[in-house]
């Protein structure tokens, strides 16, 4: 969420950041809430010069009545500044709610070195590894999964509808082992706490991190009304909400936390869009990185951040490359996104597996989370970053498709050896 005061007093440089994710409807957001702005202070100043006079003539009909003379005259000016007092307090409430909604729907202005432009205009700013050359045809993951018999999507579309996937046998040990590999090298090695969240928030959780309203009003939530509860689209959200409304002592950042979670989008506006295999579903699993800096430094905690996802793709030895997210690409709550793409032999196509987010203070903001710079100073907003590390659909087709042989079987990556207990999927 942003400031007012900095609406008020930057609106061209807030809008000129806002530009650079091409949404034309930010700047018209902008100007309504600098016109609003401006209507609360007037009504503010007014109906505190009203009560001012009000408390004045209250007294003075007090004297008046005291020396027994006549103050009806003072009496009526009184009706009349309640009436108008109650009318300002009416629009005030009005004109609050109307600026709390559109700060809601504004995004974050990104960061100065994010490029303008769509999808098109990302910047790849490194690679890892060669894409592995193959003397047979590499087939895709749909086939290879089948053949195993680990990846039954009928039982799954039979069960819940198609994007739901059912993992059997060694394909469901590997969900297995990937998960507890990965949060136990966040944990051991990068340094993060452990934390198992619940798989559903309300509101006031979605409102903090960003996925309330648009979120939710796009479709793309799995709403429990009678509950007043959303299925988790990312532990990003339960976990980032740990500390809403709280105000953490100097000595607390940082904080890295490492939560494993199912996720839940109903992907309301991709449909049609890469729906063979697990290319896109709408619940499958993912090991969530969540943490909190001090303001200054948390340019190079995405930097670290990042590293800590890629690392998980080196030591699988999958070929990948980041891209900077240009502007019209950022997630609604991001400053700075790079997106970790890994390389599909089979369907010959790069697929995201992470996205290592800076929000900045946007969702602290929101969320109302704090921290006192030095004993007795004023606070300030924390800022918050997150980031896959990683999500397991497409880094399993890697996986498949990267370790395919022309016989069926799979070789396993050698650090999920351990976890899985063998060194090759066969059927």
């Amino acid at each position: 969420m942003l400031d007012v005061r900095r609406i008020r007093q930057e609106p061209d440089a807030v809008r000129e950041q806002l530009a650079v994710r091409g949404k034309e409807d930010t700047a018209a957001a902008i100007d309504r809430v600098l016109a609003l702005d401006e209507e609360r202070r007037a009504l503010v100043g007014e109906g505190d010069g009203l009560k001012a006079r009000r408390n004045a003539v209250s007294q003075e009909v007090g004297a008046r009545k005291r020396a027994g003379e006549d103050a009806e005259d003072l009496v009526a000016e009184m009706r009349s500044v309640n009436e108008r007092i109650k009318e300002i307090d009416a629009r005030l409430r009005e004109v609050e709610g109307e600026t709390d909604d559109l700060l809601l729907r504004i995004p974050n202005p990104p960061s100065s070195d994010v490029p303008p432009g769509g999808e098109e205009c990302n910047q790849v700013v490194r690679t890892w590894g060669e894409p592995r050359g193959f003397d047979f045809q590499p087939r895709p993951h749909w086939e290879i999964a089948a053949d195993l018999g680990i990846l039954d999507l009928p039982a799954g579309a039979k069960v819940a509808g198609s994007g739901f996937p059912v993992y059997r046998g060694a394909g469901a040990r590997l969900q297995r082992a990937l998960i507890h590999w990965m949060i136990d090298l966040h944990a051991t090695e990068h340094g993060y706490t452990e934390v198992s969240p619940p798989f559903v928030v309300n509101r006031d959780a979605l409102t903090g991190t960003g996925q309330y309203p648009k979120f939710v009003e796009d479709g793309d939530a799995y709403e429990i009304p009678q509950d007043g509860l959303y299925l988790v689209p990312t532990a990003e959200v339960p976990v980032t909400n740990f500390h809403r409304d709280e105000i953490l002592a100097p000595d607390r950042l940082p904080i890295g936390y490492v939560a494993y979670s199912p996720c839940f989008r109903r992907e309301a506006g991709a449909a049609g869009k890469d729906t063979r295999g697990l290319l896109r579903v709408h619940q499958f699993d993912k090991v969530e990185l969540v943490r909190f800096e001090r303001p200054e430094r948390s340019m190079e905690a995405l930097e670290e951040l990042t590293g800590h996802a890629e690392k998980v793709l080196r030591l699988l030895g999958l070929p990948y490359r980041v891209l900077l997210l240009a502007g019209g690409d950022l997630g609604f709550a991001s400053a700075k996104t790079y997106d970790l793409e890994v390389w599909a032999p089979g369907v010959d196509r790069w697929l995201e597996v992470s996205s290592c987010s800076n929000c900045r203070d946007f969702q602290a903001r929101r969320a109302g989370i704090r921290f006192r710079p030095a004993p007795g100073e004023k606070p300030e907003f924390v800022h918050t970053l997150n980031g896959s590390g990683l999500a397991l659909p497409r880094t399993v087709v890697a996986i498949l498709e990267n370790g395919q042989r022309p016989d069926g079987s799979v070789e396993v990556p050698e650090v999920l050896r351990p976890y899985l207990g063998t060194d090759v999927l066969t059927a």
